[in-house]
């Protein structure tokens, strides 16, 4: 470390402290350049402060007598206690006491509670939370941001009081360097003043450093300082004037993890069915030093805890401890690589991402779960209320941007909230399944979340019981028209008037339709009729049988006597029919080729019987039937062609 020290006129001590590169940290010239830079600005920073309250008057009486304050460095949230014990040496009774924050701290306040505190040891016991609101002192320091905490009760003359001032901080931790290798431990900067800027003087006060482990690259030096395991102590220091500052900086190990969710979207659905569903949307990234060069997988599997030092894992969801239904999911689908345990307290979700986060690793991934409605929704002076966390369920993860969605069931009004610490609150109207006029949401906002944000708030609306109904009777209502209209659609005629001519003429075509595959029935008929006659005629040549042939023709003749006779009344109709006009000439047409068809195999069959009886030769038979056959194939085909036409029709 090199140190630079400023003295004003007043006592006031600045120490500003460059961390220095040595054989344990490997930083780089822009690193170092940088470092250099910001703690100037900061030294700037403190000297025109220091010039502005030699000039600032006193703000009251009180004085500090006591001081303790312990720093928590063990996560990437900086957590601050101190415990001040405040004497009133005035004669004006004292409502108020004044916090003073620097810009560059207030930015980065993610929590503040004050409370009073009596006793010690075991027996100590504290108030409840203090109200606190930013004012604007007269004639402070600008670069100054004030918070007054309200006192219980006013502190009078000679009394005393003692004051817990807790705090949280995010990104107050500065990665040095920033940028490291897959091999390489996380080196973290964090800078303080070694005493507490109070606008009242101090007559003793000490500071302690609580590291995550006992090592330390370098660290501010000052008087009365010591290091011991994972601690560093500041002081005892007596008699400090109003606004003193020491400035310090430690250097140190931490390969805590540093994740950081963009922006959370927690959506809790109330049902009055029995359930209580949560949402939430993580935009994670590791927001500590960055990883630069290639990444192993086979190094990081086989030595994890070398190869992957400032990477995590893992991360674990304190959840309530009757969650059921819980999935854990990305935009690809189902993440397997999860825990579940449970007991009647909590339930412990432990979440895998699909790669190890590495500094500057993104991902993004939903957990979703459903809880009992009674142990959440009570009632209250004529209304419901939801009581239920606000924050993240996961410790480790600062959130900066914290959206949480509160669906009520439709119908819900009068609705009001109750958070206890800031937020920024809109409404809107989420439309679900048989939702007529939308379901009212309230949404919370809040930036720079972090565990102790992960407090109850209440809900209050208005709610009747008849809305309970109406979902169901929506859906029997449906179901019941849906038969109703089934049942009346069976029952009723909805043909048109059978008087009207378009009623007419439709029946008038059926006939004609039916009439037509009547007609082609009868033809096939006719034509497997002689289908048998030619298979006689071959039966006969195989065993010279005339006279089966010839009463394979009688009965032949007999049977096409008897289709004829049907065929005529048919003929008739259709002959008779305005709308068959146009088809009539081809049905005429198909009977008659039928027609020429018989009698050309009849003389066919009278020629080969004929022949057989005469005992004339296969060759002389055949001469004598070729044109006859030649005429039966064509009138074939022609037949054929007619009934597909009129098939089609």
């Amino acid at each position: 470390m090199e140190t630079v020290a400023f003295n004003s006129d007043d006592g006031l001590l600045l120490h500003l402290i460059f961390p220095r590169s040595d054989s344990r940290s490997s930083i780089t010239d822009k690193a170092k350049r940088k470092n250099r830079k910001m703690t100037s600005r900061l030294y700037l920073l403190f000297s025109f402060f220091v010039l502005l309250v030699q000039w600032s008057p006193a703000l009251s009486d009180l004085v500090i007598s006591k001081l303790d304050r312990k720093i928590d460095l063990t996560s990437q949230v900086v957590r601050v206690t101190a415990n001040l014990k405040i004497e009133n040496t005035g004669n004006d009774p004292i409502s108020e006491v004044l916090l003073p924050f620097g810009d560059h701290q207030a930015k980065d306040l993610a929590f503040l509670v004050a409370t009073t505190s009596e006793g010690k040891g075991k027996t100590k016991t504290s108030s409840s939370s203090l109200p606190i609101k930013v004012v604007n002192p007269e004639g402070m320091p600008p670069s100054l941001t004030w918070y007054s905490v309200s006192l219980p009760k006013e502190l009078a003359k000679g009394k005393s009081l003692n004051l817990e001032v807790r705090t949280a901080f995010t990104h107050a931790l500065q990665p040095f360097p920033e940028k490291i290798t897959q091999a390489d431990i996380q080196l973290l900067v964090f800078q303080e003043s070694a005493y507490y800027i109070s606008p009242y003087a101090v007559n003793v006060q000490s500071l302690s450093v609580k590291l995550p482990e006992p090592k330390v690259e370098s660290y501010t030096k000052l008087e009365n300082t010591k290091f011991s395991g994972s601690e560093i102590k500041y002081g005892p220091y007596e008699n400090l004037p109003p606004f003193s500052f020491s400035h310090i900086a430690v250097h140190f190990v931490s390969n805590k993890p540093f994740a950081v969710a963009q922006e959370l979207v927690r959506e809790i659905e109330v049902s009055h069915w029995g359930n209580v569903q949560i949402t939430e949307h993580y935009n994670l990234v590791n927001a500590g030093a960055r990883s630069s060069g290639e990444f192993s997988r086979l190094e990081y599997q086989a030595r994890p805890h070398l190869r992957g030092a400032s990477s995590f894992g893992h991360l674990v969801a304190k959840l309530p401890p009757r969650a059921h239904s819980i999935y854990y999911r990305d935009e690809i689908g189902n993440i397997s690589t999860s825990n579940l345990w449970g007991d009647s307290s909590k339930t412990l979700l432990q979440i895998e991402p699909r790669y190890p986060m590495f500094g500057g690793w993104k991902t993004s991934f939903t957990i979703g779960y459903g809880l009992p409605l009674k142990d959440y929704l009570f009632r209250a002076e004529g209304k419901r209320f939801l009581n239920i966390s606000f924050g993240c369920p996961i410790e480790e993860v600062v959130v900066e941007n914290l959206v949480v969605k509160v669906v009520l069931p439709e119908g819900s009004k009068d609705i009001s909230v109750s958070v206890p610490f800031p937020v920024k609150e809109s409404r809107e109207t989420k439309f679900s399944h048989l939702d007529m006029i939308g379901r009212p949401v309230v949404v919370l906002e809040k930036t720079n979340a972090v565990h102790e944000h992960n407090q109850y708030f209440q809900v209050y609306y208005r709610f009747s019981n008849l809305s309970l109904l109406r979902e169901p009777m929506m859906l029997i209502s449906g179901f019941f028209f849906l038969f109703v209209a089934c049942i009346i659609y069976m029952h009723v005629d909805l043909t048109i008037s059978k008087s009207s001519p378009s009623y007419l003429a439709k029946l008038q075509w059926d006939e004609v339709q039916t009439a037509l595959q009547q007609i082609q029935s009868l033809m096939n008929r006719c034509l497997g009729i002689h289908d048998k006659l030619e298979a006689s005629l071959r039966e006969l040549s195989r065993t010279g049988d005339v006279q089966a042939c010839k009463a394979a023709r009688k009965s032949a003749d007999n049977m096409l006597k008897e289709l004829s006779k049907d065929l005529k009344p048919l003929l008739s109709f259709l002959q008779s029919s305005p709308l068959s006009a146009s088809l009539y000439s081809k049905v005429e047409d198909l009977v008659a080729k039928e027609k020429e068809l018989q009698e050309k195999l009849i003389v066919k069959h009278t020629t080969v019987t004929d022949s057989y009886e005469k005992k004339s030769g296969g060759r002389d038979i055949e001469n004598r039937i070729a044109p006859i056959q030649q005429r039966i194939t064509a009138l074939r085909q022609e037949v054929d062609d007619l009934l597909e036409i009129i098939d089609e029709i």
